[in-house]
């Protein structure tokens, strides 16, 4: 296991700092001790940092009823852009923000069955920031970083998606591929993650202790915060809950076992119980996920059996699996979201609430509030742009090292090692804001 160092802690501590900091601006830098659990004297040096690099601002005083007045500080908003990518099985979406995490641009690829060679993806996801970028007319050197979502298990360490298994990648190296489109610092992690951070940010898990967040797509997986963080588990994979078993001897899965519960309960397996229940069901489009899910979602409205039905039956199998989520893990709240989710909204909500009572013991169910998300947004997006700006903290104070020419020599005798373009350090050279504070008379 990775050891922390000073180095990993100043940055956990500096991005703890801004986080709170996005959540309450303006807030002063007392209220960010209480809030963090951080001395004031650490606090104080943090903000000065951030103040330094541009990414807070000084914004007065409060009102005091007496003593010393306490300074004020907010986010900059214009002092940075970053950008989330949402990569999906059927779409990618893409967003700017600022760095109070507004979205600022959008912009959205569909990909058709069966476009998921890696080249094609990244073709998508290139086109899409290109877009966003040009839209929200921000310079480059504005935009911090980069974060990528990516379904299945990932190393972010050495960018690479180690296994998607609804595309069958294996090892694939996606932020090197996406170096050779986008000259911004990249960062790469899953839509588990990307949901769970959104959550604890601006959703349903702010303020919470212990969290699941299910993600119901084309994948099914919970992200989990636990003690109010993120956790990932010793390899990166924690949340693969979509990959255990729900009915013995099932469905097959694409990841080689059967009746896991992304089999029932992710937008193909909605589509197969659909199928099972009405083979000529007029709601049933077999190419298109989105258009099946969504016309399910109006039959519930007008009330048609079938679609009642097909999302009484989702809401059973979903139930029952989030029941051992409940008995195992003992959440304060369990969140649904992503596209699905959203689309069929309370009706699947109410039908998992009651599957839940029926299925976890008494006291923990008793304990634990399941709502649908309340982010507006895309959540993987904004969770995927926390992941960029995690990523633009860590590079404060390290040098930047020359970035490798745009378009190499061709030919075996050019491809010599280059610095890794997806790296931290090639983030915007914060050091020398730092050095300038450093040196300021006390």
């Amino acid at each position: 296991m990775k050891r922390s160092t000073s180095r990993d802690i100043r940055t956990a501590n500096r991005y703890q700092v801004l986080r709170q900091i996005i959540a309450r601006s303006p807030t002063s830098r007392q209220e960010l001790a209480a809030a963090t659990g951080l001395s004031l004297v650490t606090v104080a040096t943090l903000v000065g940092e951030l103040l330094d690099l541009g990414m807070l601002t000084e914004v007065g005083f409060e009102d005091s009823a007496g003593g010393r007045p306490r300074g004020l500080v907010a986010v900059n908003a214009s002092g940075g852009a970053l950008i989330g990518v949402d990569i999906a099985e059927t779409y990618v979406r893409v967003e700017l923000f600022d760095l109070a995490l507004t979205t600022l641009s959008r912009a959205d690829e569909d990909m058709r069955p069966g476009e998921n060679r890696p080249e094609q993806v990244v073709a998508h996801v290139a086109a899409a920031v290109g877009s966003v970028v040009a839209q929200a007319g921000v310079e480059g050197a504005r935009v911090l970083g980069v974060g990528v979502s990516v379904p299945g298990q990932v190393d972010r360490d050495r960018g690479v998606c180690e296994y998607a298994p609804n595309w069958d990648w294996h090892e694939v190296p996606l932020l090197d591929l996406l170096a050779e489109h986008i000259a911004h610092p990249l960062f790469l992690d899953n839509p588990l993650r990307a949901c769970t951070v959104a959550e604890l940010w601006f959703g349903a898990a702010r303020g919470r202790g212990d969290t699941v967040v299910v993600n119901l797509g084309t994948g099914v997986g919970a992200g989990l915060a636990l003690g109010g963080g993120l956790h990932r588990g010793v390899s990166n994979s924690a949340g693969e809950w979509g990959h255990t078993t729900l009915v013995l001897d099932g469905r097959l899965c694409h990841c080689g076992n059967h009746g896991c519960v992304e089999t029932y309960v992710g937008a193909p397996g909605i589509m197969l119980n659909l199928q099972e229940l009405s083979p000529h069901s007029t709601l049933l489009d077999p190419e298109d996920q989105t258009a099946t899910i969504d016309a399910l979602a109006r039959g519930v409205a007008a009330q048609d059996p079938v679609a009642l039905k097909v999302v009484r039956d989702t809401g059973r199998y979903l139930g029952a699996g989030i029941a051992t989520l409940v008995n195992l893990i003992n959440p304060e709240v369990v969140v649904l979201s992503s596209w699905v989710a959203a689309a069929l909204g309370a009706p699947l909500l109410n039908e998992v609430r009651e599957a839940v009572g029926r299925h976890a013991l008494r006291r923990p169910f008793a304990a634990t509030e399941i709502v649908l998300s309340p982010i507006p947004t895309d959540p993987v997006c904004l969770g995927a742009a926390t992941f960029a700006l995690e990523g633009a903290l860590q590079s404060v104070g390290t040098a930047r090292p020359e970035r490798a020419p745009a378009d190499p020599p061709s030919g075996p005798s050019s491809r010599q090692p280059q610095p890794r373009p997806h790296s931290p350090s090639r983030g915007p050279d914060f050091r020398p804001a730092l050095e300038r504070r450093r040196s300021r008379p006390s």
